[in-house]
């Protein structure tokens, strides 16, 4: 029985504060592998306190960044080194398992634990798509991060040669999809929470960060020609309202507001945040959803409303093939194109026969490739195989 360790800057909890994909496909996978009878612990750096809890049968631990003028990444590095050499030494971990996110084990070497690395976009990988600078201190991590590590695993085909080509790399990459409980996300809705609005026949659905990288000031003009052509349409976004580092706005919602006709915008609600939890019963309501990205690994988001059979219409760009046969279980369409992209939806709006078509392929391909059982035994064996 091999001992996994994964460390990480996010954690979906209460205790340990927000977090994105990161945390959340951690969380998927973690489970899975207890389910596969593979015990879990996951170190969280950056925490308010130190503290173990369990989580379901998953060991949490938090860590605390140490604090010190112009050494604080160094000293930081070599303290959660240390954690794992005492987890390792007292065979409390097998193996420690980073995301590409800054490199965090750039600096961290441990005496005998491997250290496998996982691809889910790096800050390089997101702003070599983004078209704009990174931060050489992040490159500098990320690409020595990646050099020192005992094996690679990618989510993506198409994020493992990106990563290679941005770091001027020859690196091999195990690709192993992010993961999702199918029973978790599944369209059993008899009803809905009376806080959540009804979306109708013909309504739209965007989940996620309100972000430029995923498409947010494309999705204003593309709705504007969905209510052109199809007038009952409606509107829903639900995620984090972030700055845009571009412009230097810090509403990413308010530079969208300004992009809505006046006819498109008076059919748009915004929800904010809301737990993740809820995020499924929004899924469930909607018709189509949609997912304009310019930027992504391997985006759970979609899979989720793969995995509830909705239609989706999402960006054409690398990962999305991996995801998603055009045609069969959605619509890929460029970001930018926004009347074909417009058209794709109302396609699907004004036919229900194609929308019960897309998504029952879509699930079905979700239990295939996607589901958290799959997953979870394709990184289990490459964990024996690496230990052995």
């Amino acid at each position: 029985m091999r001992k996994l360790a994964f460390l990480t800057p996010e954690y979906p909890h209460a205790i340990t504060g927000n977090s994105g994909g990161i945390g959340t496909s951690i969380k998927n996978l973690a489970m899975g592998l207890i389910q596969e009878g593979c015990p879990v612990r996951v170190l969280v750096y950056g925490q308010k306190e130190e503290r173990l809890f369990n989580d379901n049968g998953i060991v949490v631990q938090q860590i605390k960044n140490i604090k010190f003028k112009g050494l604080s990444w160094y000293l930081t590095r070599k303290k959660l080194e240390r954690i794992i050499n005492s987890l390792y030494q007292n065979k409390e971990i097998d193996l420690v398992e980073a995301p590409d996110w800054t490199g965090i084990t750039s600096f961290i070497t441990p005496k005998k634990c491997p250290v496998v690395i996982r691809l889910n976009g790096s800050d390089t990988y997101f702003c070599h798509l983004d078209q704009r600078p990174v931060k050489w201190i992040n490159k500098f991590h990320e690409k020595r991060a990646l050099q020192k590590a005992d094996a690679l695993l990618s989510v993506s085909q198409f994020t493992a040669d990106l990563t290679n080509e941005v770091f001027d790399l020859k690196k091999e990459f195990t690709i192993i999809p992010n993961g999702i409980d199918t029973e978790k996300f599944k369209n059993n809705f008899a009803g809905s929470s009376s806080c959540i609005p009804p979306l109708g026949a013909r309504g739209l659905l965007y989940f996620g960060s309100l972000i430029r990288k995923k498409g947010l000031l494309e999705l204003p003009f593309i709705f504007n020609e969905v209510v052109r052509q199809s007038p009952t349409a409606t509107l829903i976004l639900v995620g984090k309202d972030v700055p845009d580092i571009i412009s230097g706005n810090p509403s990413t919602w308010k530079m969208m507001q300004e992009l809505f006709t006046k006819e498109a915008l008076a059919k748009v609600t915004y929800l904010g945040s809301v737990p993740y939890q809820e995020i499924k019963e929004h899924i469930a309501q909607a018709t189509v959803c949609v997912f304009p990205t310019f930027a992504e690994a391997l985006p759970v988001s979609w899979i989720e409303a793969m995995a509830m059979e909705k239609a989706i219409v999402a960006a054409n760009i690398g990962w999305a093939a991996e995801v998603i046969d055009e045609g069969k279980n959605g619509f890929l369409v460029h970001p930018a194109n926004h009347l074909e992209y417009a058209n794709r939806i109302v396609a699907l709006l004004e036919n229900a026969t194609l929308q019960k078509e897309f998504g029952s392929s879509a699930r079905k391909k979700v239990i295939e490739k996607f589901s958290i059982k799959v997953v979870a035994q394709k990184s289990l064996f490459f964990y024996k195989s690496l230990t052995n």
